[in-house]
């Protein structure tokens, strides 16, 4: 799994700063370092709809289809994915679950499953069949790569929701990274959110 930052909102924090200050026209108050506080203030208030104003794009690369689809649910986020209909799949890569790998039978099931797939679609490339027809026998553990935006409100809700403990494990550590990326350019919109070992937790009440 790779995740990569291709995009934030310059001067981020300041941008929110500054589109939360129209509302009470209280420019006079901006300074070095007034944005910390201003945010606290807007996210303890619920006020979240100025954090709409900044976005972040990431790459994220290596991970399962499975993964994907459950990604792409968030819809007040824009998504590019890479396609099966004109990609050839014939040396396609896939991810194993961690229950599979360290099951040494269930491994070897798995592993065989994955070549037999591998013969499969490449005989039907070998007929001619297009790849937009061939790719139907690819399975969900297929690697893609996509691009993803979306403003800091709603990566705030994906981290929530897809960094609980309840989440499946797979997007549970892609926000993981996600996270660690947004805790170093947007500290103080991502402060309530912890890494609990392989989870999120949001503590609320940040800082004054």
């Amino acid at each position: 799994m790779k995740v990569e930052l291709i995009y934030i909102t310059p001067n981020v924090e300041k941008v929110i700063e500054e589109a939360g200050r129209t509302s009470y026209q209280s420019f006079n108050r901006m300074g070095e370092g007034s944005e910390k506080k201003f945010i606290r203030m807007i996210i303890n208030l619920g006020h979240l709809s100025v954090i709409e104003h900044a976005v972040a794009s990431f790459r994220i690369s290596d991970v399962s289809r499975s993964l994907t689809h459950q990604l792409v649910r968030h819809r007040l986020a824009s998504f590019t994915q890479k396609s099966q209909r004109y990609v050839d799949e014939k040396n396609f890569t896939f991810v194993e679950p961690p229950k599979i790998e360290e099951n040494p039978e269930a491994h070897k099931i798995y592993l065989d499953f994955m070549e037999s797939v591998r013969e499969t679609y490449g005989k039907l490339r070998d007929l001619k069949i297009p790849k937009e027809d061939a790719r139907f026998v690819l399975p969900n553990a297929t690697t893609t790569e996509i691009v993803v935006t979306a403003n800091l409100r709603e990566w705030r809700h994906i981290v929530e929701l897809r960094g609980s403990k309840h989440a499946q494990w797979e997007i549970r550590r892609m926000t993981i990274e996600i996270l660690k990326i947004l805790k170093r350019e947007a500290p103080t919109v991502f402060e309530d959110f912890v890494i609990v070992g392989d989870h999120v937790e949001r503590r609320k009440n940040a800082k004054e």
